[in-house]
């Protein structure tokens, strides 16, 4: 790092735990962030800020005035770009150090394996379930962790998953099927600062696996109520039965989707 690069990133260098090295695995680490909403845009925003030295960003949706009302990292003048290029120049005048490579589209079969394959964290800020099996089963399959994280009306739960292959529980140890939270905002709301809330525990969480800090959300669920500022935790374990993460041949169990 340069004096330009110590300063920027000193608030961080001058925690304990954190240090140099800790910037330093930072500005070395790769992190897919697919989906750039409420969810994707504080997290996108924050890890550039950061210095999480390579960003991927994927997204397949264009910005629409509805968006506007918490999706953070667009404005009114992005109305009808996609998402990607709108996030990347936003993220380029925070940081214009960082990398980032915006991909515009879905992410499904081998494109998604190797994105995944490439990377040191991937992070789920999606709305759907397909999208989210697909992630979950690509991280099993090259042993990556997952950060996933969710929110709707005013209700939000974030988790860390796969942290340790063949250990952690996996996204699918928790929802075998589509569920609740298959809903979308658009058919039942979500209150703005709750993705902001969500969506920045998701950056902080990544930031703490790049570096090896803190104690990470493997094995629970955290759970947040808006309405009452209350947190619920909830211990997950590793299902045996998991037609996921259970398997020795993930490749050969799951089929590839959008």
């Amino acid at each position: 790092m340069d004096d330009a690069e110590l300063l920027r990133y000193s608030r961080q260098i001058l925690l304990t735990d954190f240090g140099i090295e800790g910037q330093d695995r930072l500005l070395a680490s790769r992190v897919l962030l697919v989906g750039l909403g409420g969810l994707g845009s504080p997290i996108a925003m924050y890890l550039a800020a950061a210095g999480v030295g390579r960003l991927v960003l994927n997204d397949f949706d264009h910005v629409d005035l509805s968006n506007l009302q918490r999706q953070i990292a667009h404005r009114q003048a992005d109305i009808g770009r996609p998402k990607v290029v709108s996030a990347y120049d936003t993220l380029k005048a925070i940081n214009p150090l960082v990398t980032v490579t915006p991909l515009d589209g879905r992410l499904v079969g081998e494109a998604l394996d190797r994105q995944v394959s490439q990377t040191d964290v991937v992070v789920d800020a999606t709305d759907n379930f397909a999208t989210r099996f697909d992630l979950n089963a690509s991280c099993i399959r090259h042993g990556k962790p997952l950060v996933s994280g969710a929110a709707i009306r005013m209700e939000g739960q974030i988790s860390v998953f796969n942290l340790i292959p063949g250990q952690s529980p996996c996204y699918r140890c928790l929802y075998r099927d589509q569920g609740e939270l298959g809903e979308s905002c658009s058919e039942t709301g979500v209150l703005a600062p709750l993705v902001g809330v969500i969506g920045s525990l998701q950056a902080l969480e990544t930031i703490k696996v790049l570096t090896g800090i803190g104690d990470v959300l493997d094995g629970r669920l955290l759970i947040f109520d808006a309405k009452t500022l209350e947190w619920q935790e909830v211990a997950l374990r590793r299902d045996p039965n998991c037609p996921v993460c259970n398997q020795k041949d993930v490749a050969s169990s799951e089929t590839m989707g959008g």
